[in-house]
Formats: structure tokens, sequence, C-alpha cells
């Protein structure tokens, strides 16, 4: 087992479970994220503790196979202990150092505009697995993480307790000490995945990639739209953001000639006006699935279109486009596929 991939709430069962103090398991945690230690005779513990806790974990991270790296922006490529691969970015912004993590090997969604989804899932990543981005990260560029977003390769409600056990993790003040409202877990849309979120006892902050106002262009887009619809996943926000108290991010991405227009900006005022959310316009990263990004005065004019029309949104500024920074660009690159 991986130490990496428990939780506080885990590792206290895991000590309950052996008939040790409990306690023992925020000794460990401290030591592991706050202290960096990487071996079990670090803490002075009896050697029948030490003896048992070498055999039942390993301090293994991801390796690194290839790194690029601009001024504002990194990602790592990493290969894991089965051989697969994933990947995750660092994004140097005004408040600190945001990353964006992997769940899955591949993806199932299929979104027509993402590499991600050329390739099928192959697994999901334990939660070991997601931890280890985050600290490689953290090693590689000698940095402090101060923000997460949960929106790399992968639908992260298909792997729901690896996700949730991550975000327990990064979130534990003797852990990485991410504070929950800088930890923002994104999903396509899968809407009982939102509700048991919403029903965590401690979610973080959610997000949800919506990317067209109407059922018909959504579902072009995004198959997963089938299953669930608009109306279904504006329902399952609106109780999130009730339970929570906490404001939705809606994700759109600006596809040139697709979904730019003014009067699909007034379509998506009409659904988001009224609730708790706001809507987030991303620049396009552009893959080889014949979609382009829409101009940068395109983005201007809906984003002024929604604001005139009572919706707060924000255009989220872009990152290493030359770093091929699409979630699976840089696996597609290495790998072939």
């Amino acid at each position: 087992m991986n130490i990496y991939g428990y939780s506080p709430r885990k590792l206290k069962e895991y000590f309950e479970y052996i008939g040790e103090n409990p306690a023992k398991a925020m000794i460990i945690f401290d030591g592991i994220y706050r202290r960096g230690l990487k071996g079990f005779t670090e803490y002075g513990f009896a050697e029948r503790i030490v003896e048992r806790l070498n055999a039942d974990f390993d301090f293994a991270l991801p390796k690194v196979v290839e790194k690029r790296e601009c001024e504002d922006a990194a990602k790592l490529l990493l290969e894991l202990s089965d051989g697969e691969y994933v990947e995750t970015v660092l994004m140097r912004q005004m408040f600190g150092n945001c990353i964006c993590v992997s769940t899955q090997v591949g993806c199932n969604m299929g979104c027509k505009f993402c590499q991600s989804g050329l390739l099928k899932t192959r697994r999901n990543l334990t939660a070991a697995e997601i931890t280890g981005q985050a600290l490689t990260i953290a090693r590689e560029f000698d940095c402090r993480i101060d923000g997460v977003s949960v929106m790399g390769i992968g639908e992260p409600f298909d792997n729901f307790e690896a996700v949730a056990d991550f975000c327990e993790i990064v979130t534990e003040d003797k852990g990485l000490a991410v504070g929950r409202r800088h930890v923002t877990v994104s999903t396509c849309g899968i809407v009982p995945g939102i509700y048991d979120y919403a029903d965590l006892p401690r979610p973080c902050n959610l997000a949800i990639s919506l990317h067209a106002p109407t059922d018909e262009l959504r579902t072009e887009l995004m198959p997963i739209n089938k299953a669930y619809p608009i109306a279904e996943v504006i329902k399952a926000a609106e109780y999130f953001s009730g339970k929570t108290h906490r404001r939705v991010t809606l994700e759109y991405v600006m596809l040139k000639g697709v979904n730019d227009t003014a009067e699909n900006a007034k379509q998506l005022a009409g659904l988001v006006r009224g609730h708790d959310f706001y809507v987030n316009l991303i620049p396009y990263n552009s893959t080889d699935s014949g979609y382009t990004k829409s101009s940068a005065e395109t983005v201007s004019e809906f984003c002024a279109v929604l604001k005139d029309n009572g919706v707060i949104a924000t255009k989220r500024r872009e990152f290493g486009a030359d770093l091929n920074a699409a979630c699976g660009q840089l696996r597609a690159d290495y790998t072939g596929q």
C-alpha cells in the first residue's frame, strides 16, 4: 500500500485495525507532509510498529518522464507503477501556485473537443497516485501548492472515493494544508456524483463543465448530456450551492463559430441568472479535434453580454499553450496515442 493514499480518517482506521493508538496517524501525517519524512524509522515509534508499517506501506511517487516549462506554467508527464502515463500541470498565478491533477488514465466521457477523450479509460487512479502528482510538482519545482484544480485527465466523479480521499489529504492542516475554498473538483455533469459530493462532510468547491447553453448543442459536444441533460445538471448544482453555501462555477470553453455567439451568451444567461453560479470563460487550447479557439474580441463580447444580463462572468487567463497544456496532449505526444 502507498502511504500517500491514506487520508487522516483511513490512517486512524488502520492503526485501530492493528491495535495501536490511532493518534499516531496524525503524527505520521505531520511528518510526511509538513516535515518531509520518507521513512518510518524517523518517528521514534516502537520497533514492532515500525516493522508493521514498513511491511504494509511504501513511499513511492510517480516517475517524471518529461517536463516542459515556460514563465507562467509547467507540465509533467508521469509514469505510474504499471507503466501507464498521466499528466499534471503547475500554473503560476497572482495568488500563488495552482496545480491541475488527473484522476484517471484516459476518459470515457468523449467530449468532442477534448484530447483526453481520444483514449478510453484504462483505469482509475488511486488516491496515492493523485496525491503523488501534487507532491511531485512541489518537489520538481520546489514550490508551495496554494490551489488545486481536479480538472486533468479523467472524470473525477467516475473515481469518487479516491477523489474524496485526495481532497481530504490536501486540505488537512497537517497535510498539504490547501484551503478548501482553493480546491475545486470539476465534473462534466455526472448528476449523482454532484449530489454525493454535496453530501460529504466537508466538500471543496464544485465546477461543472457546461460548454453549451442548449441540450442540442451540448449533446453534440458532450455525449454525457444524453444521460444528464442541462436541466438536471442545473438542479444538482442548485442543490450543491444550497447545501454548502458556495457558488458553483460553470465552465464554458470558447469554440470559434460553435458556441460563442451573442445569442449563445443570452441563452446561457437565461440558465444562470437567479442562481448562485458564475461563468468562467475558458480559452481553448487547440488540439487535433477540428475545433479552434474564439478570438479574444469574441470572448470579451460574449462576457459583456453575460454581464449585461446580470451574470457574474470571468475570463480565464490562458496558461501553457506553448507547452501543449490541454489535457492529454503531452501524453499523446509521448506515447503516440
